[in-house]
């Protein structure tokens, strides 16, 4: 299991257009993909379902812990971290 968390920066959050992206981004590895918001991790989603990621409404300044499990977790932990620092 790897986990890594991101401050979201874009000013808008995770709104429709980077949450298809995301979602596209995750499917491209076999590892679970599971992203948490906020305190005590009160938002969790699975990021390969875009209603998923849309519906934790992550906001510009939230925390995001994104947690990979399985065979291909380093490398998707590492995609994932590089297109977050990309896109949000």
């Amino acid at each position: 299991m790897q986990v890594f968390h991101y401050t979201i920066r874009d000013e808008l959050g995770i709104h429709a257009r980077p949450a298809g992206l995301l979602v596209k981004e995750a499917m491209k590895f076999e590892s679970e993909v599971t992203l948490s918001s906020g305190d005590s991790s009160e938002k969790t989603g699975n990021a390969k379902r875009l209603f998923s990621v849309m519906g934790m409404a992550v906001k510009c300044g939230d925390r995001l812990t994104v947690t990979t499990e399985g065979e291909d977790e380093e490398t998707a932990s590492r995609a994932l971290l590089a297109f977050l620092e990309e896109h949000l």
